[in-house]
């Protein structure tokens, strides 16, 4: 389940490719309005949509998505604090691969 203000989507790509499909609609929005007029602002709804709301809020969930997994937050007796979570070394990566765990 989502937390409130989670911007965050399940994977890099998938983000981008929310971003390129948003800004996308609203760069098309925008350009296209001499040629088609003001029906191709239809599009900004779609772009924004596709951004949860506004560009800025695409970024931020840019950077939750990719801080995902690698930052836990910790609080306690009124103190938060962020650290890394260590991943598996290189060799546990090979190990696990040749099927050694």
């Amino acid at each position: 389940m989502r937390e409130p203000g989670d911007f965050a989507s399940a994977s890099v790509p998938r983000h981008l490719a929310r971003g390129a499909a948003g800004f996308g609609s609203l760069a098309a929005a925008a350009l296209l309005v001499p040629a088609v007029g003001p029906v191709s602002l239809l599009l900004a709804p779609v772009g924004l949509l596709a951004l949860r709301g506004c560009p800025l809020c695409w970024t931020v969930g840019l950077a939750q998505t990719l801080s995902r997994g690698r930052l836990r937050r910790s609080c306690e007796n009124g103190r938060c604090e962020l650290t890394a979570v260590r991943g598996p070394t290189q060799e546990e990566v090979r190990d696990r691969e040749a099927g050694r765990t």
